[in-house]
């Protein structure tokens, strides 16, 4: 048995998140940042519709709140879709399209959070394949050039937060 003695309990220890991994101890920030529409920055040639700005901030503020690699599909304000917790990018975008398909929703002309930036166009074609219309991400990828070279060739839009949400 091992007993631990401390002193006073603290609600929560503020801006620090503890994670225990096998042999030792993950210490990283709090992910306590919000963003606004004022924070938001258009890569792509094509600007958001207001409706998909609105799904943008929304599935981006679930995103949050989803284990990482997060994809959020979401579409006058619902969410219909969520992948998670994969290896790949790529694969949390293809599970959150089944998810929706598997639930009867329609996906085209659904906005698309993503928790981290992409760091391969692939993670577009997919979301292209299934009719996603915006994409936001917070950008940083040594590749974004090439991914948002694939947003404008399918006529997504495409939104920066400059700010990862990226939950272990």
């Amino acid at each position: 048995m091992r007993v631990l003695v401390c002193g006073q309990w603290a609600d929560r220890v503020p801006g620090l998140d503890f994670k225990r991994v096998n042999g030792g101890l993950l210490v990283q920030d709090r992910d306590l940042g919000m963003v606004t529409e004022a924070d938001l920055r258009v890569v792509t040639k094509r600007q958001p519709t207001e409706q998909e700005l609105r799904d943008a901030l929304f599935c981006w503020k679930v995103a949050k709140f989803v284990k990482s690699n997060a994809i959020v599909y979401a579409k006058e304000n619902m969410t219909i879709g969520i992948g998670a917790g994969q290896m790949s990018r790529v694969y949390s975008a293809k599970i959150a399209g089944i998810k929706a398909g598997d639930e009867g929703l329609e996906v085209k002309g659904s906005a698309m959070a993503s928790d981290a930036f992409f760091p391969f166009r692939d993670g577009i074609d997919a979301a292209a394949a299934v009719g996603i219309t915006c994409v936001i991400q917070p950008g940083g990828s040594i590749r974004d050039e090439e991914v948002i070279a694939a947003a404008d060739e399918h006529g997504i839009a495409m939104i920066f937060t400059d700010m990862r949400h990226f939950r272990h």
